[in-house]
């Protein structure tokens, strides 16, 4: 009987031990992925949670290649336009207030706006990206709402009315978000205290060339200016998409397809787009996701809703070669889109 009982212990055991090997088929094929270093290497942190728990969390390179100083898990990086998804919430947040309307002309907000484009383009045509402003002393590019074009100067000007409106600075209200959310870690770009952010680097055939002078300055804040760190942005995924930093409604306007784009990391099909987040349908699965290009850094963000799991990549190189923008990001985020971990919520 003992002997039985054994075996059937076993047996739990092993079929336990299976099962679980079955539900983490990412781990190993991510550690591959970032291992090879052809065709181009891989410097930064990867992070994969569920539901807030970590489910893949490592580091690999170097902040410093000159020195030869590893990277630490800790450490802050450029988040380059994810920066306008914090400066749309902020928006957002304006607009359950009652302080901003979304079909408002922007000349309502920025009366010093010269050319007569600013009694049609709208706040929403600045939030997705359809405004047309090439410049603020030159005609438009296209009609108001009629076409796509990203670019930063929308978000900057969006900072500006959020200056206005506010009475403070873009700085003061993205620090009351960040503490709000417990966002320890991140903060606005600042040349003179930089904390933890790491060296930038250029990626020319795995040969890296820091970064000497950022472009980033305070006036570019609210499109590409934030620095953070993985868990911190796992932080925000879980306010942001969980209903804790705006009410229903408003984040239903911040994710609705208003508008279509086209990004390599996502196929090479156009998909929607919202309030600076992507929308995507692919394999199957309905996801959310923002990208980050510049400075030396490359990031990426992805919620898949239906099972409340986050992949988060950030990276202190880019790749001279557009070729390779955003490719290892695009083959980690292939693998999370196949895994038992979205698509059978295990």
């Amino acid at each position: 009987m003992q002997l039985k009982l054994t075996g059937f212990l076993l047996i739990i055991l092993g079929l336990s031990t299976a099962k679980a090997q079955h539900t983490d088929d990412f781990s190993k094929k991510i550690d591959s992925i970032v291992s090879q270093s052809n065709p181009i290497s891989f410097n930064g942190t990867v992070l994969v949670t569920k539901a807030g728990k970590v489910k893949y969390a490592k580091t690999f390179g170097y902040k410093d290649f000159e020195a030869g100083i590893p990277l630490q898990r800790d450490d802050q990086f450029e988040i380059m336009s994810n920066s306008k998804q914090v400066t749309a919430v902020l928006i957002l947040k304006e607009v359950e207030k009652g302080n901003i309307r979304l079909q408002a002309p922007i000349k309502q907000y920025l009366p010093s706006l010269t050319e007569s484009w600013a009694d049609s383009v709208t706040v929403h045509q600045l939030l997705n990206h359809t405004h047309g402003i090439v410049d603020t002393e030159k005609p438009l590019a296209f009609e108001p709402g009629s076409q796509f074009k990203y670019g930063n100067l929308s978000y900057i000007l969006l900072g500006e009315i959020l200056e206005k409106i506010s009475g403070k600075t873009y700085v003061e209200l993205a620090d009351e978000l960040f503490r709000m959310l417990k966002m320890k870690n991140t903060f606005c770009y600042n040349k003179d205290h930089k904390r933890n952010l790491v060296n930038g680097y250029m990626n020319k055939e795995n040969k890296f060339e820091k970064v000497e002078k950022s472009f980033l300055n305070k006036d570019n804040l609210p499109a590409a200016g934030i620095i953070s760190t993985a868990h911190d942005l796992s932080l925000w995924d879980d306010a942001l998409f969980n209903g804790k930093l705006l009410k229903s409604g408003t984040f239903a306007m911040m994710t609705s397809a208003t508008t279509s784009s086209q990004h390599n990391v996502f196929g090479k099909e156009s998909m929607g787009f919202g309030y600076n987040v992507r929308i995507i349908k692919e394999a199957g699965l309905n996801y959310y996701a923002v990208t980050g290009l510049g400075d030396g850094f490359t990031c990426l963000n992805v919620h898949f809703p239906a099972t409340d799991v986050s992949l988060i990549i950030l990276e202190n190189q880019m790749p001279r070669d557009r070729n390779y923008w955003s490719y290892k990001e695009a083959q980690i985020k292939n693998v999370i889109l196949k895994s038992s971990l979205v698509k059978n919520g295990q």
